[in-house]
């Protein structure tokens, strides 16, 4: 019997992450029967709907998750250090992973274990998990990187990470526009993510991190070669990365265990016009204070287009946690809301993104630019309305709106305040209505949109036999099975 090729998958705690992950194992394993992944979870004290998320998926052979978790005591102790928790999270978990990969398979003998003879190929790590590439080293295997975001913030990282060994940048302040590879156009400083504002404990960790890239043997990115062409070219141009594998778009499936929702919502969507609706969803952590509730409102009614708007509570203040959904919405929305916009809107707590997008019916994506979020649009032909909350969003936003042209922008300089420490900041009705007008104007005519529909195209022939990502992905797998060679 041929001995398969066995991986190790290290995603991050938080659910964009692992289910990410989950979808990127379903292609590898779809491609390559050879090929076995045991995929490690880390629990994170906050969960982030990750187990609900995990119990919900059919079982695949081939595939096991395992529980790596740690003393839930050692945890609350690392939370006292807020810049290092993540770091120190995933540093917590080493000796676990060694006992798994001791126990449950050996990189020199093939074992035998649930999927038969094996041999361990390699580790395939998150973009914040670099510490494991320690134990993948112990094991004599090389490492990976699955890295989530787009070509430009890998480019962008980069960047950054060679820029700090010459000086202590500091951009926190500034209205400059920089040069920054991966880049066509001027960046301006003002939307910056957070670790490029300026050198701090927090941006010095992710730096380290960037750095131990070069380290691995390849990395994978969550886009395909006709979207970025320009930054993957860059990075390929300046030499600073190990091979680059742009496998496509990873779409994360929609939640199993919420069918009566999902079928809700797609009866309401039937009875739409094509390219009608505009739909509002701002992902795991996406949620709005009243104030601002009421300005996306009243942008809506006054628009006149019909929308479906998944609107979600936030945390109690200062706590991070996944927003839920509303008992009673009346209680946000301004007064006779519901009445006014019934039989053009609904309002609705949590929403089936992937097949809310791929419904005709909806013509333009209002969102917060996480990557997933915005590869999912592409992919299904919806334009974006930009406006980024938090994290590298600012980024994805510029990209899509000033690099790709495939957005307009909302306000791309909005920081979302989880902590609660700050003045709440209210993008305006105005502004919001007026992003959502550009992007409904001339219908099928609209500039962006028909962009959008072009890149959809692309998107769909660089998955089929001889297209750009098939080939990245299957180059990508060869490599995996050669390292047991």
């Amino acid at each position: 019997m041929e001995t398969k090729a066995e991986l190790v998958f290290i995603p991050s705690p938080g659910l964009g992450h692992v289910a990410s992950a989950v979808e990127f194992v379903k292609l590898v394993l779809a491609t390559n029967e050879r090929l076995c992944i045991s995929l490690l979870i880390m629990k994170h004290p906050a969960d982030f709907g990750v187990q609900s998320y995990l119990q919900s998926l059919p079982s695949l052979s081939r595939l096991r998750f395992i529980d790596v978790s740690i003393d839930p005591k050692l945890v609350v102790e690392l939370l006292s250090n807020k810049d290092r928790f993540l770091y120190d999270f995933i540093d917590g978990h080493k000796q676990k992973v060694s006992e798994f990969v001791t126990n449950n398979i050996t990189s020199n003998n093939s074992s035998s274990s649930q999927f038969g003879s094996t041999r361990l190929a390699g580790f395939v790590l998150d973009m914040f998990c670099i510490s494991m590439i320690d134990v993948a080293n112990d094991f004599c295997v090389p490492s990976y990187i699955f890295f989530t975001s787009a070509a430009a913030f890998l480019a962008l990282s980069f960047h950054f990470e060679a820029l700090r060994s010459t000086s202590k940048f500091d951009y926190s302040e500034s209205n400059e526009e920089l040069s920054i590879l991966g880049f066509k156009n001027p960046y301006p400083a003002k939307v910056l993510p957070k670790p490029a504002k300026a050198i701090t404990p927090s941006s010095s960790l992710y730096y380290d991190g960037i750095r131990r890239f070069r380290e691995t043997k390849g990395i994978v990115i969550n886009t395909f070669a006709e979207l970025e062409p320009f930054a993957l070219q860059s990075l390929s141009d300046a030499k600073i990365a190990p091979p680059v594998y742009p496998i496509h778009a990873v779409f994360n499936s929609d939640d199993n265990d919420k069918k009566q929702e999902t079928e809700s919502i797609v009866e309401w969507l039937d009875d739409q016009p094509n390219s009608s609706v505009v739909f509002l969803c701002f992902g795991t952590m996406g949620s709005f204070e009243p104030e601002q509730v009421k300005e996306i409102a009243i942008a809506l009614e006054r628009s006149g287009h019909r929308f479906l708007w998944s609107l979600r509570r936030p945390p109690p203040k200062g706590k991070i946690e996944m927003p839920s959904n509303y008992d009673n919405s009346e209680e946000v929305l301004p007064e006779g809301f519901l009445e006014r916009t019934k039989g053009i809107g609904k309002v609705v707590g949590w929403a089936p993104q992937v097949t809310v997008l791929s419904h005709p019916a909806v013509g333009v994506f209002v969102s917060h630019c996480g990557w997933n979020s915005a590869m999912e649009s592409v992919c299904c032909g919806v334009p974006i309305a930009a406006w980024p909350l938090y994290a590298e969003q600012h980024m994805n936003a510029f990209l899509l709106v000033k690099e790709l042209g495939l957005a307009v922008e909302i306000r791309m300089d909005y920081v979302k305040d989880f902590e609660g420490k700050n003045p709440v900041d209210i993008v305006s009705a105005e502004e919001i209505e007026g992003a959502i007008q550009k992007l409904m104007a001339n219908g099928e005519e609209n500039e962006v949109r028909k962009r959008v529909k072009e890149m959809r195209e692309k998107s769909r022939k660089a998955m089929e036999e001889g297209g750009s990502s098939y080939t990245s992905l299957r180059l990508l797998i060869e490599d995996f099975i050669s390292n047991i060679s």
